[in-house]
């Protein structure tokens, strides 16, 4: 009886650190905030609420304040704010690979504007091009076995603007902002992301300086030298170069 008693205080302890490992690891990962804070702009303090598990919910004094104080809008619950005609997305410089995109759909409808379309959809990665996915996408391309649909993703450039009617295609293949019949939803999407870009006050709408690209790297790249990661670092370096010298030419 002993011995089993023992095996089973073994066995709770060991949850018991595991939850708590969990419970940490959760609550890390979240905005270290909890109480009253305040945020430019509104009228009375947030006031930032946790539940057992850590997660915060925001709430403040009136729906107007707890706008001004972030994006988000709540989506469970009780008096629930109307639901969003429009849904936004962005991307910018992933590691060494620079972007600058920009994206909202509706129900049916997806609108991207390509503010480098003079590059490639697949810019070189060292952290994506080491994905198996990706290798065999390149091979294929490179051996002319991409059907007519797959060989999109491999072109030289991209369209300034993309637009598709995810009703009928999923998928993205057809890219409609060209058509004249979808001219008048093209430009309602287009206003719309114009206007989420000024209220958000985007900051990517404009290139980051060569200045502080080179920065980012340099930092960027010391962190492989000192793993001595020399072949990664060979293709960082290889990387670098070519969105420099992309860069240059689009001034």
């Amino acid at each position: 009886m002993k011995r089993v008693a023992l095996i089973l205080a073994a066995g709770i302890f060991v949850l018991l650190v595991a939850v708590m490992a969990a419970y940490l690891t959760v609550r890390g990962s979240l905005p270290d905030l909890d109480g009253e804070i305040d945020v430019a702009g509104i009228s009375a303090p947030v006031t930032i609420e946790r539940d057992t598990l850590g997660v915060p919910t925001i709430r403040g004094s009136n729906r107007v304040d707890v706008a001004r104080a972030m994006q988000g809008q709540p989506f469970l619950g009780k008096d629930l704010p109307a639901p969003r005609d429009f849904v936004y997305g962005a991307r910018d410089r992933m590691d060494e690979r620079y972007d600058i995109i920009r994206m909202v759909r509706d129900k049916r409808f997806k609108y991207i504007r390509n503010f480098l379309p003079q590059r490639p959809y697949l810019q070189p990665s060292a952290y994506k091009d080491a994905k198996a996915i990706l290798m065999a996408i390149r091979q294929w391309h490179a051996q002319g076995r991409l059907n007519p649909t797959q060989g999109l993703l491999m072109r030289a450039t991209r369209p300034a603007e993309e637009l598709y009617d995810l009703a009928n295609d999923p998928h993205e293949i057809h890219n409609l902002a060209d058509q004249t019949a979808f001219h008048s939803t093209l430009v309602q999407m287009r206003e719309a992301l114009n206007q989420w870009m000024t209220e958000t006050r985007d900051q990517g709408r404009e290139p980051e300086s060569a200045a502080m690209y080179e920065s980012d790297m340099a930092v960027y790249l010391q962190k492989h030298r000192d793993k001595g990661d020399l072949e990664r670092l060979k293709i960082l370096q290889q990387n670098i170069q070519w969105m420099q010298e992309q860069a240059a030419r689009e001034q």
